[in-house]
């Protein structure tokens, strides 16, 4: 009898029951199969990252210049030196000052979200002209916050990427910037970064090349709680933690106050990342989930399931004009609000809001979310006024 089998056998001993799957079955809103017991694996490969170290990115502050390696800028810094500049908005692109001992990254996504389904050539133009290392952001930070799947995430990455291909041809792969939202579902999520680069050297394969995708990853606002401000923070130091160890070339947290954010607040969201960094050393790491037989598993099954959908968006005819015909918006829709009413139920369980204590409903789910809107909603938003 082999250690699976003995396995088997005692489970069935203690559980009092032949059919211990059924028993041992985990639900969740992925469809992902999760089985109880591995044993085995098919064949692992380290999976690389662009940067050879994660970088830990800060909201820019003076105070922490010294302790700050990256920066994510909203508005022009004069006088940085030897740092990673992460860049947030089209303006501040256009008349950033740039000097030659830092690097430059283009956050800026150039599609329109709604169903008027546009990539804004102008801006594009302006970014590709501009000396960063990376000039066009792939932004699906806002489908995780609004209640996007895993699975969609993945595929709508690969599919805004084929839309830049298509305009600007193969080339534009390699000046592209993946920002994710990472949320709670920790080996989720880590598998979610993983199988995104599996999924991005198969899309580059297909225009005869074989890149890594840059993946700037960011804490969710998804699952946070305006009166929870503590629970936030130990929520945000586990994305941080699940961004790390899936191999995300940079992170940063959003505040883990929602209201009253003060530059101290600020301040304890960047050195989170400190701690994980420089404690516990996950942001050196290539690829430290790799040979995980749970880890390894549910990064094929969401790279699967995402090139799968992936392909039903190009068959009907790319992002864009899924966009337009607002399939895509349903489709978060639908997701959503399926997660909301988990929520609700007390099926997902978030403290402080719907556990010690359990608020009351306010908002239904028909007023948080709209069929036609891609937008950010919180899960806590339902109990707070």
């Amino acid at each position: 009898m082999n250690g699976f089998d003995q396995w088997e056998k005692l489970v069935r001993k203690q559980l009092k029951a032949e059919d211990i799957y059924t028993i041992l079955e985990k639900e969740n809103l992925e469809g992902i199969v999760v089985r109880p017991y591995y044993q085995t694996n098919s064949e692992s490969r380290i999976l690389p990252k662009v940067e050879e170290s994660t970088h830990l990115v800060a909201l820019y502050q003076e105070v922490l210049e010294e302790q700050a390696f990256a920066f994510l800028l909203n508005e022009n810094v004069e006088g940085l030196q030897e740092k990673a500049i992460f860049i947030n908005n089209q303006d501040l692109a256009e008349h950033i000052l740039t000097e030659e001992s830092n690097r430059y990254f283009s956050l800026i996504d150039v599609f329109s979200d709604d169903k008027n389904a546009v990539i804004d050539e102008h801006s594009a133009g302006e970014l590709l002209s501009k000396s960063f290392e990376r000039q066009i952001g792939v932004d699906v930070s806002l489908h995780q916050n609004a209640g996007a799947s895993i699975i969609q995430q993945l595929s709508f990455a690969l599919a805004k990427s084929k839309e830049l291909v298509e305009k600007f041809g193969p080339e534009i792969l390699e000046k592209l910037v993946f920002r994710f939202a990472i949320g709670s579902n920790y080996f989720f999520e880590i598998a979610k970064i993983r199988a995104f680069k599996y999924l991005f050297n198969q899309l580059s394969k297909e225009f005869e090349k074989d890149l890594i995708p840059y993946i700037f990853a960011e804490t969710s606002l998804r699952n946070k709680a305006k009166n929870d401000e503590e629970n936030n923070l130990i929520r945000s130091t586990l994305e941080l933690a699940s961004a790390m160890i899936g191999g995300a070339d940079a992170v940063f947290s959003n505040d883990y106050k929602l209201e009253n954010q003060s530059g101290l607040s600020k301040e304890i969201s960047f050195k989170q990342q400190i701690v994980l960094a420089y404690e516990s050393i996950i942001n050196v790491f290539e690829d430290a989930a790799s040979g995980s037989y749970f880890v390894e598993d549910i990064t094929q099954q969401f790279a699967e399931k995402s090139w799968k959908l992936f392909l039903e968006i190009e068959e009907k005819g790319g992002y864009l004009e899924v966009l337009k015909s607002e399939e895509i918006q349903k489709m978060i829709f639908d997701q959503a609000v399926k997660e909301q009413s988990l929520v609700e139920d007390g099926r997902i369980k978030l403290i402080g809001v719907n556990l010690y204590p359990k608020l009351e409903v306010i908002k239904s789910a028909e007023e948080l979310y709209h069929a036609d809107e891609i937008r950010k909603v919180r899960l806590a938003e339902m109990f707070e006024s």
